[in-house]
């Protein structure tokens, strides 16, 4: 009782961030262990590569050194989807829901916990945030399966249900995990799939602060939107644009399909890799080098925050063009439309910018030596960048690494869901539904 007295006074002594690491450390085990059991197992499964699936999982990046459909039990599918929802959407969000349902009041310190996880602003109403949440996602996910069942029953899939509810809630949280061996390919040329999946999936990266300020728009709550949704909005869009404008030309793979059906991979091959989500309608191994240089800069740019993607988010990626864009025009402020945006939060998105390329640099040479015999730099690289970014894309490398190769990526994925929440700050919003309208914030 005395350890467990010390354990719990440690824990209520703790910062939020520490909070936040030791609750993902705590899923990511348990996920473990439940997947180590015979009951989840349909093939042998080692102890490192149920805590690598597991860490993918709940970091939703993706990446697997198994076949999820021939080694995992459909019970262990359901625990790998569960880890997928909580690691989605924050491992506080339903035990605080349960809170709030059952009328009770949040503790400050889960308060603080729940800010850190979505890495919002200290001006939200947390509660009401929480709850909308819950709601949001239930709403999205069941209209993603909803669609994705009639996709998949057409295509005369086994359990086109399972299949359905499995790839709608792992594209919303950004997870990438399928129960496909070729994972998306064979759906390549089905308008309806690509669409379901790019919608679900810039849903879950976008953010939900975003969607909050647009239904307030819609509703006439607010003249127009925030400065926070114009960034992640235009941000999103323009390098959505480019990227497959840059891919349909230049990727030789996809000269001889169907022009519709060539557009339709190029923009499904930039929205996987900015949104995170990690599926892929084209083998990734055989893009061109150019190509894949251009899906890393995707991966690594990212997601937007308080969504389920990883990255360095798409504000932090804007923040520091406009402080380039400054520098350069001799200004000693960076401004977007007019609006200042603080030094402070321009400071935390060069600070979030230099830890996250020294992340990613750090993984890149360690991979190289233990990995350099069995792989290029390129896909040491690519690889590196997509654990980092939680994204789940490979040039074929995740099953063939290194037992130390995987301890590097497993690390590197739970930096890369943690990582982006220690520089969680606030983005330009209002709203009163969940928060003021006293100042405007940025978050990174």
């Amino acid at each position: 009782m005395r350890v467990i007295g010390s354990l719990k006074r440690k824990l209520q002594d703790s910062k939020p961030m520490n909070l936040v690491i030791y609750g993902y450390v705590t899923y990511i085990v348990l996920g473990a262990i439940i997947l180590l059991l015979p009951f989840s197992q349909a093939n042998p499964v080692s102890i490192l590569d149920n805590l690598f699936v597991s860490t993918s999982a709940v970091s939703t990046t993706g990446l697997s050194p198994i076949d999820i459909d021939d080694d995992y039990t459909h019970v262990g599918q359901v625990v790998l989807l569960a880890l997928i929802q909580m690691g989605g959407i924050g491992y506080m969000t339903f035990s605080s829901f349960v809170i709030l349902t059952s009328k009770r009041e949040m503790t400050d310190g889960r308060k603080h916990i729940s800010r850190t996880v979505f890495s919002i602003p200290e001006n939200f109403i947390i509660e009401r945030f929480v709850t909308s949440v819950i709601v949001f996602t239930v709403l999205i996910e069941a209209a993603g399966a909803v669609g994705l069942y009639f996709v998949f029953s057409s295509h005369g899939v086994e359990n086109p249900l399972w299949s359905a509810i499995f790839h709608s809630i792992s594209a919303f949280c950004t997870a990438g995990f399928s129960i496909y061996g070729s994972n998306l390919a064979e759906f390549r040329g089905d308008f309806w799939l690509n669409f379901i999946i790019s919608a679900l999936s810039f849903a879950g990266a976008i953010g939900f602060i975003v969607f909050v300020d647009l239904w307030r728009r819609i509703r006439g709550k607010q003249d127009r939107l925030s400065l926070t949704s114009m960034i992640i909005i235009r941000t999103t869009f323009w390098l959505v644009v480019l990227g497959t404008i840059l891919i349909f030309i230049t990727e030789a793979s996809l000269y001889d399909l169907p022009v519709w059906e060539r557009a339709m991979a190029s923009f499904f091959q930039v929205m996987t890799s900015l949104t995170t989500v990690g599926y892929n309608t084209i083998e990734i191994g055989g893009l061109a080098r150019s190509v894949l240089l251009l899906t890393a800069i995707f991966m690594i740019i990212g997601a937007s925050p308080a969504g389920t993607g990883g990255g360095l988010k798409t504000t932090t990626f804007t923040t520091i063009i406009g402080l380039t864009r400054s520098v350069i025009g001799g200004k000693r402020t960076v401004t977007f439309w007019k609006a200042n945006i603080p030094a402070d939060r321009v400071r935390t998105a060069v600070a979030t910018l230099g830890l996250y390329i020294t992340s990613l640099a750090l993984g890149v040479y360690l991979l190289m030596m233990t990995e350099a015999g069995s792989a290029g730099i390129m896909d040491i690289f690519f690889e590196a960048a997509s654990a980092l970014g939680t994204v789940g894309l490979s040039m074929g490398l995740t099953s063939q690494l290194s037992v130390m190769g995987k301890l590097i990526i497993i690390l590197l994925m739970f930096i890369g869901r943690v990582g982006p929440l220690t520089f969680g700050v606030a983005i330009f919003v209002k709203n009163k539904l969940i928060f003021d309208n006293k100042r405007t914030d940025l978050a990174i």
